[in-house]
């Protein structure tokens, strides 16, 4: 559930603008009517249109996202945070330059973000923040844990470096596509990090 509420924000991206593409002069029109005062020329392109407003689309979900966690009282973890801070950055700079470069690299910055805290809380802090996390839920002995923070940082380098060559090599269409199914990558990981380490999960303890 928590997965689903995560991708929650990629999905009516990628949803809004494949639609917004698919109506070009629908969107366009739409887009100067909501969107041109926040422009730097004060009028969007049609060029511009459907990612502009699949990028404020996914401002005002991430918005939302922590709006509900805080109003029902639930923990807002740090990377919720750290993802609605980058997207709502780097989505308003696209959508005032109208310059998509901005919210194309976003995913780059947050995983390799992710990566730097993990490296920097195991060598320097001298913990390990997944740990801290789920070390309630999961019992492992520390050998364990050091070896899921490394699949961790090896995960979050290699999906930011695969995002950039992306952003920076094909068309605003095939950039939104690889995003959408780029997050199919998790699960398989997900899964692949449980199978192996599987075998260092302590059973709980009957009473």
């Amino acid at each position: 559930m928590k997965l689903l509420f995560d991708l929650f924000p990629v999905l009516l991206f990628f949803v809004s603008y494949n639609r917004a593409e698919k109506y070009p002069e629908i969107s366009h029109r739409i887009a100067n009517d909501f969107l041109a005062s926040f422009t730097s020329g004060g009028n969007v392109s049609m060029q511009m249109a459907p990612i502009l407003l699949a990028t404020t689309i996914a401002i005002v979900i991430s918005i939302l996202q922590i709006a509900y966690l805080y109003l029902r009282k639930k923990k807002i973890d740090v990377m919720l945070w750290v993802s609605f801070f980058i997207v709502t950055v780097f989505g308003s700079l696209t959508i005032y330059f109208q310059n998509d470069l901005f919210i194309r690299i976003k995913i780059t910055i947050i995983y390799w973000l992710f990566a730097a805290g993990f490296i920097v809380g195991e060598y320097f802090l001298k913990k390990n923040f997944l740990k801290i996390t789920i070390g309630s839920e999961i019992k492992m002995p520390d050998h364990a844990w050091t070896t899921l923070n490394h699949l961790w940082v090896g995960y979050f380098v290699v999906m930011g470096a695969a995002n950039l060559y992306v952003a920076l090599n094909y068309s605003q269409s095939e950039w939104v596509s690889y995003k959408f199914y780029s997050f199919f990558a998790l699960p398989v990981f997900l899964i692949g990090q449980s199978l192996l380490l599987a075998k260092y999960i302590e059973e709980p303890k009957s009473e």
